[in-house]
Protein backbone atom coordinates (compact mmCIF):
# COMPACT_ATOMS: atom_id res chain seq x y z
CA UNK A 1 0.00 0.00 0.00
CA UNK A 2 1.58 3.42 -0.85
CA UNK A 3 2.10 6.20 1.66
CA UNK A 4 0.91 9.83 -0.04
CA UNK A 5 2.16 12.74 2.00
CA UNK A 6 0.20 15.77 1.13
CA UNK A 7 1.08 18.92 0.11
CA UNK A 8 -1.95 21.24 -0.39
CA UNK A 9 -1.35 24.69 -1.76
CA UNK A 10 -3.02 28.32 -0.66
CA UNK A 11 -1.69 31.45 -2.18
CA UNK A 12 1.78 29.77 -2.83
CA UNK A 13 1.58 28.32 0.94
CA UNK A 14 1.56 24.67 2.24
CA UNK A 15 -1.34 24.48 3.83
CA UNK A 16 -4.12 22.18 6.18
CA UNK A 17 -7.80 22.84 6.35
CA UNK A 18 -10.87 21.47 8.05
CA UNK A 19 -13.43 19.80 6.61
CA UNK A 20 -12.64 21.21 3.18
CA UNK A 21 -13.18 24.94 4.30
CA UNK A 22 -10.85 27.72 2.53
CA UNK A 23 -11.47 30.07 5.68
CA UNK A 24 -10.20 27.34 8.33
CA UNK A 25 -6.76 26.81 6.65
CA UNK A 26 -3.61 25.84 8.53
CA UNK A 27 -0.28 27.39 7.14
CA UNK A 28 2.78 25.09 7.50
CA UNK A 29 5.19 26.58 5.58
CA UNK A 30 5.97 28.77 2.55
CA UNK A 31 8.28 26.30 0.77
CA UNK A 32 6.39 23.62 -0.92
CA UNK A 33 9.72 22.84 -2.92
CA UNK A 34 11.47 22.47 0.43
CA UNK A 35 8.66 20.61 2.15
CA UNK A 36 8.25 17.99 -0.43
CA UNK A 37 11.93 17.22 -0.23
CA UNK A 38 11.78 16.78 3.64
CA UNK A 39 8.70 13.96 2.38
CA UNK A 40 11.34 12.41 0.14
CA UNK A 41 13.93 12.50 2.99
CA UNK A 42 11.48 10.50 4.97
CA UNK A 43 11.65 8.13 1.90
CA UNK A 44 8.35 9.37 0.00
CA UNK A 45 8.24 8.04 -3.10
CA UNK A 46 4.72 9.44 -4.22
CA UNK A 47 3.13 13.08 -3.46
CA UNK A 48 -0.25 14.21 -3.46
CA UNK A 49 -0.62 17.63 -4.35
CA UNK A 50 -3.49 19.76 -5.00
CA UNK A 51 -3.80 23.41 -5.90
CA UNK A 52 -6.35 24.57 -3.62
CA UNK A 53 -6.89 27.81 -5.28
CA UNK A 54 -7.69 25.54 -8.65
CA UNK A 55 -9.76 23.90 -7.43
CA UNK A 56 -12.08 26.78 -6.80
CA UNK A 57 -11.46 29.20 -9.69
CA UNK A 58 -11.48 26.04 -12.43
CA UNK A 59 -7.79 26.64 -13.61
CA UNK A 60 -4.32 26.65 -11.84
CA UNK A 61 -3.75 29.04 -9.43
CA UNK A 62 -0.47 27.85 -7.91
CA UNK A 63 1.69 27.16 -10.82
CA UNK A 64 4.96 28.17 -9.92
CA UNK A 65 4.31 26.13 -6.78
CA UNK A 66 3.46 22.62 -8.36
CA UNK A 67 6.63 23.69 -10.80
CA UNK A 68 8.93 23.73 -8.24
CA UNK A 69 8.00 20.85 -6.46
CA UNK A 70 8.31 18.42 -9.57
CA UNK A 71 11.55 19.93 -10.42
CA UNK A 72 12.89 18.88 -6.60
CA UNK A 73 10.72 15.80 -5.65
CA UNK A 74 12.13 13.17 -7.18
CA UNK A 75 9.47 10.77 -7.25
CA UNK A 76 6.01 10.32 -8.84
CA UNK A 77 3.47 13.72 -8.37
CA UNK A 78 -0.26 12.94 -8.14
CA UNK A 79 -1.65 16.20 -8.87
CA UNK A 80 -5.26 17.99 -8.57
CA UNK A 81 -7.10 20.77 -8.37
CA UNK A 82 -8.51 23.02 -10.85
CA UNK A 83 -7.83 20.48 -13.71
CA UNK A 84 -10.75 20.75 -16.47
CA UNK A 85 -9.56 20.77 -19.88
CA UNK A 86 -7.67 18.65 -22.43
CA UNK A 87 -5.05 21.30 -22.21
CA UNK A 88 -4.12 21.47 -18.81
CA UNK A 89 -4.12 17.84 -18.23
CA UNK A 90 -1.74 17.30 -21.33
CA UNK A 91 0.24 20.08 -20.21
CA UNK A 92 0.81 18.55 -16.59
CA UNK A 93 1.79 15.78 -18.14
CA UNK A 94 4.53 17.26 -20.31
CA UNK A 95 5.77 18.84 -17.07
CA UNK A 96 6.44 15.16 -15.62
CA UNK A 97 2.98 14.56 -13.39
CA UNK A 98 2.61 11.23 -13.11
CA UNK A 99 -1.43 11.24 -12.50
CA UNK A 100 -3.76 13.75 -12.89
CA UNK A 101 -7.04 14.05 -10.24
CA UNK A 102 -10.29 15.02 -11.57
CA UNK A 103 -13.40 15.55 -9.13
CA UNK A 104 -15.69 18.11 -10.41
CA UNK A 105 -15.01 17.02 -13.86
CA UNK A 106 -15.98 13.61 -12.89
CA UNK A 107 -19.57 14.29 -11.90
CA UNK A 108 -20.43 17.62 -14.54
CA UNK A 109 -18.58 15.85 -17.60
CA UNK A 110 -17.74 12.43 -16.83
CA UNK A 111 -17.26 11.64 -20.94
CA UNK A 112 -14.59 14.24 -21.10
CA UNK A 113 -13.01 12.09 -17.69
CA UNK A 114 -13.34 9.03 -19.60
CA UNK A 115 -11.26 10.35 -22.68
CA UNK A 116 -8.32 11.31 -20.96
CA UNK A 117 -8.39 7.98 -19.06
CA UNK A 118 -8.35 6.69 -22.31
CA UNK A 119 -5.84 9.45 -23.68
CA UNK A 120 -3.40 9.04 -20.86
CA UNK A 121 -3.15 5.13 -19.70
CA UNK A 122 -3.09 4.94 -15.83
CA UNK A 123 -2.79 8.51 -15.69
CA UNK A 124 -6.28 9.99 -14.67
CA UNK A 125 -7.80 9.65 -11.14
CA UNK A 126 -11.02 9.96 -10.11
CA UNK A 127 -11.58 11.67 -7.01
CA UNK A 128 -15.20 10.96 -5.21
CA UNK A 129 -15.38 13.43 -2.24
CA UNK A 130 -18.47 12.82 -0.04
CA UNK A 131 -20.25 14.41 2.54
CA UNK A 132 -22.87 12.16 4.76
CA UNK A 133 -22.52 9.87 1.39
CA UNK A 134 -22.97 12.40 -1.09
CA UNK A 135 -20.33 13.79 -3.39
CA UNK A 136 -19.12 17.38 -3.18
CA UNK A 137 -18.27 19.46 -5.96
CA UNK A 138 -15.98 22.35 -6.89
CA UNK A 139 -13.55 22.49 -4.18
CA UNK A 140 -15.92 20.92 -1.69
CA UNK A 141 -18.33 23.80 -1.60
CA UNK A 142 -21.05 21.89 -3.64
CA UNK A 143 -23.00 19.24 -2.46
CA UNK A 144 -24.79 17.19 -4.92
CA UNK A 145 -27.46 14.65 -4.69
CA UNK A 146 -25.22 11.70 -6.42
CA UNK A 147 -24.23 9.04 -4.10
CA UNK A 148 -20.83 7.91 -4.17
CA UNK A 149 -21.33 4.65 -5.49
CA UNK A 150 -23.19 5.49 -8.19
CA UNK A 151 -20.48 8.10 -9.22
CA UNK A 152 -17.81 5.24 -8.91
CA UNK A 153 -19.78 2.97 -11.32
CA UNK A 154 -19.65 5.42 -14.23
CA UNK A 155 -16.14 5.02 -14.08
CA UNK A 156 -15.67 1.40 -14.17
CA UNK A 157 -13.87 0.08 -17.56
CA UNK A 158 -13.48 3.35 -18.68
CA UNK A 159 -9.27 2.71 -17.67
CA UNK A 160 -9.08 5.02 -14.67
CA UNK A 161 -6.12 4.37 -12.74
CA UNK A 162 -7.95 4.50 -8.95
CA UNK A 163 -10.46 6.40 -7.31
CA UNK A 164 -9.56 8.93 -4.48
CA UNK A 165 -12.51 8.50 -1.56
CA UNK A 166 -12.46 11.46 0.87
CA UNK A 167 -14.65 11.48 3.62
CA UNK A 168 -14.84 15.71 3.99
CA UNK A 169 -16.16 15.39 7.28
CA UNK A 170 -13.05 13.96 8.70
CA UNK A 171 -10.70 15.75 6.28
CA UNK A 172 -8.01 17.86 8.50
CA UNK A 173 -10.11 17.29 11.41
CA UNK A 174 -7.79 14.24 13.00
CA UNK A 175 -11.04 11.56 13.92
CA UNK A 176 -9.67 8.78 12.29
CA UNK A 177 -9.90 7.94 8.74
CA UNK A 178 -13.51 6.09 7.59
CA UNK A 179 -11.93 2.69 6.82
CA UNK A 180 -15.66 1.34 6.86
CA UNK A 181 -16.82 3.32 4.14
CA UNK A 182 -13.68 3.08 2.43
CA UNK A 183 -13.20 -0.48 1.71
CA UNK A 184 -17.05 -0.68 1.05
CA UNK A 185 -16.55 1.40 -1.59
CA UNK A 186 -13.68 -0.89 -2.99
CA UNK A 187 -15.10 -3.98 -2.57
CA UNK A 188 -18.44 -2.18 -4.60
CA UNK A 189 -15.83 -1.73 -7.41
CA UNK A 190 -13.31 -3.10 -9.58
CA UNK A 191 -10.98 -0.04 -9.29
CA UNK A 192 -8.07 0.26 -6.58
CA UNK A 193 -9.14 3.27 -3.81
CA UNK A 194 -6.88 5.90 -2.06
CA UNK A 195 -8.19 6.61 0.83
CA UNK A 196 -7.96 10.22 2.58
CA UNK A 197 -9.45 12.44 5.14
CA UNK A 198 -8.97 11.83 9.10
CA UNK A 199 -5.98 10.04 9.55
CA UNK A 200 -4.62 10.25 13.23
CA UNK A 201 -1.55 8.05 13.40
CA UNK A 202 -0.31 4.89 12.81
CA UNK A 203 -3.20 2.63 13.85
CA UNK A 204 -5.25 4.30 10.44
CA UNK A 205 -2.36 2.70 8.18
CA UNK A 206 -2.67 -0.63 9.66
CA UNK A 207 -6.16 -1.01 9.33
CA UNK A 208 -5.99 0.31 6.02
CA UNK A 209 -2.84 -2.19 4.99
CA UNK A 210 -4.97 -4.74 6.27
CA UNK A 211 -7.32 -4.63 3.61
CA UNK A 212 -4.71 -3.88 0.56
CA UNK A 213 -6.35 -6.96 -1.24
CA UNK A 214 -9.99 -5.45 -1.23
CA UNK A 215 -8.60 -2.79 -3.72
CA UNK A 216 -7.02 -0.07 -1.05
CA UNK A 217 -4.42 1.40 -3.61
CA UNK A 218 -3.33 3.70 -1.01
CA UNK A 219 -3.37 6.52 1.74
CA UNK A 220 -3.19 10.08 1.82
CA UNK A 221 -2.30 11.69 4.97
CA UNK A 222 -1.41 15.40 5.86
CA UNK A 223 -2.12 17.21 8.88
CA UNK A 224 -1.19 13.91 11.02
CA UNK A 225 2.54 14.06 9.61
CA UNK A 226 2.30 18.37 9.64
CA UNK A 227 1.31 18.42 13.73
CA UNK A 228 3.84 15.18 14.36
CA UNK A 229 1.05 12.90 15.14
CA UNK A 230 2.32 10.66 12.26
CA UNK A 231 6.15 9.21 11.14
CA UNK A 232 6.13 9.38 7.94
CA UNK A 233 9.13 6.79 7.51
CA UNK A 234 7.11 4.63 10.06
CA UNK A 235 3.84 5.00 7.87
CA UNK A 236 5.63 3.98 4.86
CA UNK A 237 6.89 0.91 6.94
CA UNK A 238 3.86 -0.06 8.00
CA UNK A 239 2.35 0.32 4.60
CA UNK A 240 4.45 -2.13 3.38
CA UNK A 241 3.47 -4.84 5.97
CA UNK A 242 0.91 -7.46 4.91
CA UNK A 243 -0.91 -9.24 7.08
Amino acid sequence: MIVFPAIDLKEGQVVRLAEGDMDRATVYGDNPAAQAMLFAEAGAQFLHVVDLDGSFAGKAENREAVEAILEAFPGHVQLGGGIRTPEAVRGWFELGVSRVVMGTAALKDPQFVKDMAKEWENGIVVAVDARDGMVATEGWAEVSDVPVIDLARRFEDAGVASLLFTDIGRDGMLKGCNVDATVELARQTDMPVIASGGVKGLDDIRLLSIHASDGIEGVITGRALYDGRLDLAAAIQMAGKVE
